[in-house]
């Protein structure tokens, strides 16, 4: 559930982002064993998952071990994605000094580097959160899901283009911090895009080389069988990715940012607009750990570099500050809340009244309602 937001004073919003400091600051100083042993147990259970599921596409014969091999790679790089490479590549682990937990040297099985991710989403996106014109994870570019972006005819297609989106998630990861849009603007000449493009086309070759060639090779006469599995595994990890990011940044209650609001911005005031640009999934343990606890979006926007799986224990703390300070805490079922993505995207496709942007903002009682009304014109 989430209420409309209090508008906070500066005072306010600072003395909210101190009580968050001292909450990050109390998990900083408990950080131990536990942490470690949690992040190297998920990293056995990928490499297990993945080596179960290559065995069983490379020697198996009947259909069921085909689907049992190709749910176990894909386990695997659903693992190795959420809660190992992103959550590592955020600087989590790194007062470990293990260097396999080193945010700057680890390449994830992603055909983004890990170079341009840390840049593109450690940097930009975390720094300048829902802040329209500043951080480009806002549609990505192409997408509307928010009323104050200009509505364009080109929107009309993009149920479509996020259904593709989905099926090749880690291709527009991979090709997000190419700024290829920047080509057609004259703010980047083709040298400059085939400069900054080379590290990608060399990680998304080698990719594409190990999971469609090296190892359909090994299989010799299940090369096909092999072949499809890891497309299908790839697949898999590609739409489960898509649903969790989407699901914790595009729901209704969501809000953006103009660049005016947040000059000479406050700790405390970026606090509440991490807050404000975020949403959460309700589950179970193992949902936690398969988003990489992406399913605590707002606690990870608040506490990026925080060891990802101590966020359930934070997210209570952080509610209760939250209602103390009238502060809207978004989460739902999974359910709900990608129905609400879907929806999102599917109305934002259209050209919206005038005060759809304000309408974003109400209560969600107020905006169900909003949105009705707005379907039934649209219908008539």
């Amino acid at each position: 559930m989430n209420t409309q937001s209090k508008n906070l004073t500066r005072e306010e919003a600072d003395a909210f982002g101190r009580e968050l400091d001292a909450l990050r600051q109390e998990v900083v100083a408990d950080l131990g064993e536990r942490d470690v042993a949690h992040i190297r147990q998920v990293i056995r259970t990928a490499n297990r998952s993945e080596a179960a599921g290559r065995v069983l596409l490379h020697f198996g014969l009947g259909p069921a071990s085909f689907v049992l091999g190709t749910s176990a790679l894909g386990l695997s790089k659903i693992l190795e994605n959420m809660e190992i490479g992103h959550n590592i590549m955020h600087g989590q682990y790194d007062w470990t000094r293990d260097p396999a937990l080193d945010s700057h040297r680890y390449e994830w099985d992603n055909v983004c580097t890990g170079d341009d991710w840390r840049h593109s989403h450690n940097y930009e996106h975390h720094t300048f959160t829902n802040i329209l014109g500043k951080d480009r994870d806002v549609g990505y570019g192409f997408l509307r899901v928010a009323p104050e972006q200009e509505w364009k005819p080109i929107h009309l297609t993009q149920p479509i283009v996020a259904a593709f989106l989905a099926l090749f998630f880690q291709w527009g990861v991979g090709g997000h911090d190419l700024r290829i849009d920047e080509l057609f603007s004259g703010k980047q000449t083709p040298a400059q895009l085939g400069k900054r493009a080379r590290p990608f086309l060399t990680k998304a070759a080698w990719q594409l080389f190990k999971d469609y060639a090296f190892f359909p090779a090994l299989a010799l006469g299940n090369a096909p069988r092999v072949f499809l599995g890891n497309l299908f595994a790839n697949g898999t990890r590609n739409l489960w990715t898509f649903a969790v990011i989407f699901c914790g940044h595009f729901p209704e209650g969501v809000r953006l940012y103009d660049q005016a609001e947040t000059e000479n911005e406050s700790r405390g005031q970026w606090y509440v607009r991490q807050l404000n640009g975020s949403a959460n999934i309700e589950g179970n343990r193992w949902l936690h750990v398969l988003t990489g606890h992406l399913s605590h979006q707002i606690e990870h926007h608040l506490f990026p570099d925080i060891p990802a799986a101590r966020y359930p224990e934070m997210a209570p703390r952080v509610r209760e500050i939250c209602a103390r300070y009238g502060q809207s805490y978004n989460t739902g079922s999974f359910r709900r809340q990608l129905s609400s993505v879907i929806g999102r995207i599917v109305r934002l496709s259209l050209p919206g009244p005038k005060l759809a942007a304000k309408l974003m903002r109400r209560a969600p009682g107020e905006v169900a309602a909003a949105n009705f009304a707005f379907a039934g014109r649209a219908a008539a």
